[in-house]
C-alpha cells in the first residue's frame, strides 16, 4: 500500500523502470510513493545498474530481522538536531554514501563525505566521526587521508586546537578545478600522439578528436565551476566556525 514497505512486486516494477530507463520520479508516480523511496532504495542496492528485484527484496527482509532483534547497545548516538527523524536521517545518509560509492570513492571514503555534509557545523572532529559512523579510529583516518588527497576535504584547528575536517562550497569548486587539470594532461597526451602516429593517419585522427573533445569539455568545467562560485559564493549558513552541533569533544 502507498506508504508502506516496498514489497517484491513493487522492486520488480522498480527494477523493470530502471531497465528501461524510467527516470525515479516516473517510476515513483507509478508505485504512488514518494520519489526520494525509488532513490533511496536503488541507491543502497547497487545502483541503477546493478539494482535486482530479488536481491533487494531479501536485503530489506534482513534488515527488518535485524531490527526486530534486541541488539546490545553500543555507544550512545549523538541526538538529531531540529527533530529530525533519526531512521529517515540513517536511511538517507546510507542512500548518498551509495552515490559516492557509484563515482569510486571507496565505502568508508563515502561515509565520512556524507557525515561531514549532513553536519549543520560542515566539520566533525575525528573522534566525532569515530562516534557517529561507530568504526574505528583507524578507519576514519584512512578514510579522511584519502578524501583530503583527493581536495573534497580540508583540515583546520577550532578554537580549542582541535582538528576538525571540513567541506564547504570552495573544496567542491577546488576539486572541480583538480578534476579539470586531470582532463589537461590527458589533452597534452593525446595531442602528443597526434605528432608520434603521423598527422593525417587514421590513428591520429582519432587522438586529434580525443583531444578536441575532452579539452572543450575541460574548459566547460573551469568556466561553470567559475560561473557558480562567482554567483553562488558560500552561504552564510554553512559556515564552519558554527558549532552548535553536540559531540564528544564538547
Amino acid at each position: 500500500m502507498p506508504g508502506g514497505r516496498l514489497t517484491q512486486q513493487d522492486r520488480r516494477q522498480i527494477a523493470q523502470g530502471v531497465a528501461d530507463g524510467l527516470a525515479y520520479a516516473e517510476i515513483a508516480r507509478g508505485l504512488d510513493r514518494p520519489t526520494s523511496t525509488i532513490t533511496r532504495e536503488v541507491m543502497r542496492n547497487g545502483g541503477p545498474t546493478a539494482y535486482r528485484a530479488d536481491l533487494a527484496h531479501r536485503a530489506a527482509e534482513q534488515r527488518a530481522h535485524r531490527r526486530r532483534k534486541p541488539a546490545p547497545r553500543r555507544t550512545q548516538t549523538p541526538p538529531q538536531a531540529h527533530g529530525r527523524d533519526a531512521e529517515a536521517v540513517r536511511e538517507y545518509e546510507e542512500a548518498f554514501a551509495a552515490v559516492f560509492i557509484q563515482t569510486g570513492l571507496p565505502r568508508m571514503s563515502a561515509r565520512v563525505l556524507v557525515s561531514l555534509h549532513t553536519a549543520d557545523a560542515g566539520s566533525l572532529t575525528a573522534s566525532e566521526l569515530v562516534q557517529r559512523l561507530q568504526v574505528s579510529p583507524a578507519s576514519v583516518s584512512k578514510a579522511t587521508t584519502f578524501l583530503e588527497s583527493q581536495g573534497l576535504i580540508r583540515r583546520e584547528r577550532d578554537e580549542h586546537r582541535r582538528e576538525r575536517y571540513v567541506v564547504d562550497a570552495d573544496v567542491w569548486y577546488q576539486s572541480m578545478i583538480a578534476s579539470a587539470q586531470a582532463h589537461t594532461y590527458l589533452v597534452e597526451v593525446a595531442q602528443q600522439g597526434v605528432g608520434v602516429l603521423g598527422p593525417g593517419t587514421p590513428a591520429a585522427a582519432r587522438l586529434e578528436n580525443i583531444a578536441r573533445f575532452v579539452d572543450f569539455v575541460r574548459e566547460s568545467i573551469v568556466r561553470a565551476a567559475e560561473q557558480a562560485r562567482e554567483i553562488l559564493g558560500t552561504p552564510a549558513e554553512t559556515d564552519s566556525t558554527d558549532r552548535s552541533e553536540p559531540g564528544p569533544d564538547r
